[in-house]
């Protein structure tokens, strides 16, 4: 969960996000070196009277700054692309849940399941209890088991949407007629929030996503629950 004046991300939640996070830090630590030493650089050229020849033309300089940004850029490529195509692996998922975008609300569709599905809207600001999030909460849940490969459909029915769960490092774009699929694995307990991250109309902002994950023994209790009430 993000608070206020938060400077980094919000802690991962998945495997992939804790790659993603890795990853940030890496390319960080690349720029404040690069930086450091191009300010270095500047200030030593603004500061010195002095005149150094082999720097005005040398050979070996322009070599070493040629062939430097060239391993730098590799050196960001390939991490880059390892968690590229680990964000695409889906392998076995355990459960399938198809996520519908509408203005604005999202609907949810368990498909191992033959009548488990819901729509989940926003929690007016006016009807919250207490320690409840302005904004964030929804009336029902996406609820998953921990440690279970999940694989989400994503689509919309009238304009684009993006279902999107930062905590989860997962972002997938909901275009109408189309059907997308990402994949997570929730690595602990908890409720995780996320919003609609593609400008979809007047109350773009008032379409929450909570993705709450629970041991496997409480999720079928919770599934075995929502099929008697589809039942009655």
């Amino acid at each position: 969960m993000a608070h206020p004046s938060q400077l980094g991300f919000q802690d991962a939640a998945s495997p992939v996000m804790e790659e993603l996070l890795h990853f940030h830090d890496h390319a960080l630590m690349i720029v404040f070196l690069i930086s450091t030493l191009v300010l270095y650089i500047i200030v030593a050229m603004v500061s010195t009277k002095l005149t150094n020849k082999y720097i005005l033309d040398s050979q070996e300089i322009e070599i070493v700054w040629t062939i430097l940004p060239a391993v730098i850029l590799i050196l960001i490529a390939l991490p880059s692309l390892r968690i590229l195509y680990l964000m695409d692996e889906i392998n076995d998922p355990h459960l399938t849940i198809k996520a519908m975008g509408h203005q604005w609300y999202w609907s949810y569709e368990y498909t191992d399941y033959e009548d488990l599905g819901f729509d989940s809207y926003m929690i007016p600001t006016q009807d919250l209890s207490p320690g409840q999030f302005r904004l964030l909460e929804a009336d029902h849940r996406m609820v998953v088991p921990v440690e279970s490969p999940i694989r989400i459909l994503v689509s919309a029915e009238d304009v684009l949407h993006s279902w999107a769960v930062p905590s989860l490092g997962v972002k997938m774009d909901a275009v109408p007629g189309r059907l997308n699929q990402t994949a997570f694995i929730a690595s602990r307990p908890g409720v995780f929030y996320g919003q609609c991250s593609e400008i979809c109309g007047a109350n773009h902002s008032f379409m929450p996503i909570v993705v709450e994950a629970v041991p496997l023994v409480h999720f079928e209790n919770w599934s075995s629950l929502m099929l008697e009430d589809a039942s009655l």
